[in-house]
């Protein structure tokens, strides 16, 4: 079993390479708890991690796909072994509460089956031929080295989803995840090297992005780039890649709204906007960022909502009744609460308690915030906040509410609340997103379904399910004669 030390670095070509700078890896519960150090690698780190990928291509690449499925299969049941331990320590290093952490893992683990099944399928197909001597077929190879760049979100589970597939499909990766959390990366990386994952596979290059990121986006060793974070930081990855010949994959922000009809299940509504909106401190890009309510229900909605939000205990995150842990980091914490006061300022008001529960050496901690009078032109109606914030916006009808819902530089995740099954079906064709919901929270996803955002919230093809294909292989069409 592979040792997960206080002292972590980057892992390349299966060695552990220690870089120049140090970090530390702290407690956002406990600020002044330190989890580990982490020697930060540099750019010479980052070029052997790509070198490290490229040489380790051709074995992998080779070896048959059910024998790749295999040792993906074994990661995903050493995930699931490993759930409660690894869950503690993600509780630790991110903030969530326990019971979404270990779940996430558990998710990761079944991400991680779902694609070792899928060495097993076809990959590709026969066509007829004009010509009664020519044999034509397709088959599906893969992309190259791909470079994975994750958030600090989810830890575990958004590598998993694209590191497996990539790795089903026969690519090696290069894998840098967010700074602040590199406890769940190592953890992750070391269930796959357990399974018997060949060294240089999968390279984890543990870095500040000032100092690895243009190595890993555009070095020539590089063929695809797979990215899940802010917009303006896809973009910039997307110019510097796509300069450089790469294919690329984003997954970027998102301002999700959740409409609620006159008709609709006050009460199913209230809930599935209190999870969306408040669940992992609305530090998720599928998380509601806007609450459209027709204003003949206004009152009895905002009653619902407002009693759910205040229900919700915060606390430390590895109590087993504790809803809401803190936010990810202090920085995390300032911009959530700047969105509230610059809100309030341009006259929203809060409805629920205080967001502000202590000072930040008491831990990053915010409590769920109901902002209502905020109108669609406003800064917390419009950006995306990350953190549990929900804006309510109110309308005179659903016109006027899919007209508001559509009217954002993104496009993600969209829900809608009604009994009126022909509205609903109205929603799905007339919503400008990506994923589309009825009667179901924003942030209520699958991870075996097609994933991914229009507009700024998206670009390439989607993520997870059988699109995850799409990315990670090359299709190559095959004309055979006999003569």
């Amino acid at each position: 079993m592979m040792a997960v030390a206080s002292e972590l670095a980057s892992f390349v070509a299966g060695e552990w390479r220690r870089g120049t700078a140090e970090g530390t890896d702290t407690n956002p519960a406990r600020p002044s708890e330190i989890l580990a150090s982490v020697r930060l690698a540099d750019a010479r780190v980052a070029v052997d991690a790509v070198l490290a990928a490229r040489a380790a291509l051709p074995g992998w690449a080779g070896l048959p796909a059910p024998s790749r499925g295999e040792i993906l299969r074994a990661a995903g049941d050493i995930l699931d072994t490993r759930a409660e331990n690894i869950g503690r320590d993600l509780t630790r290093e991110e903030g969530k509460t326990i019971g979404e952490a270990v779940r996430e893992v558990r998710w990761a683990a079944n991400i991680l089956r779902y694609h070792a099944a899928q060495t097993l399928d076809p990959d590709g197909e026969t066509l007829p031929s004009t010509r009664p001597t020519t044999h034509v077929f397709t088959k599906r190879e893969p992309l190259g080295v791909i470079t994975a760049i994750t958030p600090w979100n989810f830890p575990v589970s958004i590598p998993a989803w694209k590191i497996s597939p990539a790795l089903a499909f026969g690519n090696t990766v290069v894998w840098k995840p967010a700074e602040i959390v590199p406890l769940s990366a190592v953890h992750f990386l070391s269930a796959l090297v357990d399974a018997g994952l060949p060294a240089g596979v999968l390279d984890l290059v543990l870095g500040r992005s000032a100092d690895v990121g243009d190595v890993i986006a555009s070095h020539p060793g590089v063929n695809g780039v797979s990215f899940t974070g802010s917009t303006a930081v896809g973009r910039a990855i997307q110019a510097r890649a796509t300069s450089a010949g790469k294919k690329v994959q984003l997954e970027m922000g998102g301002k999700n709204p959740l409409i609620v009809l006159a008709d609709a299940d006050l009460d199913l509504a209230a809930e599935a906007t209190a999870r969306g909106a408040f669940m992992s401190c609305g530090q998720k890009c599928t998380s509601t960022g806007r609450v459209i309510v027709e204003r003949s229900v206004l009152a009895g909605f905002l009653d619902r909502l407002t009693a759910r939000a205040d229900a919700m205990k915060l606390g430390d995150p590895l109590e087993a009744d504790t809803v809401l842990g803190p936010v990810s980091s202090g920085e995390q914490r300032s911009k959530v609460l700047g969105f509230i006061e610059r809100a309030r300022a341009e006259g929203a008001k809060t409805v629920t308690a205080e967001a502000r529960p202590g000072s930040p050496a008491d831990g990053y901690f915010v409590r769920p915030s109901v902002l209502v009078d905020v109108r669609p032109e406003q800064e917390v109606a419009r950006d995306e906040v990350f953190g549990p914030v929900a804006p309510v916006i109110a309308v005179g009808s659903y016109e006027e509410a899919i007209a508001i819902a559509n009217d954002t530089r993104y496009g993600l995740t969209a829900s809608l609340f009604t009994t009126d099954l022909r509205r609903a079906m109205r929603f799905t064709r007339e919503s400008q997103a990506g994923v589309v919901l009825v009667n179901q929270e924003t942030a209520g996803v699958e991870y075996y379904a097609p994933f991914g955002g229009v507009k700024d919230s998206g670009a390439g093809s989607r993520e997870r399910g059988n699109s995850a294909r799409d990315f990670n292989t090359e299709l190559k069409t095959v004309y055979v004669n006999f003569p």
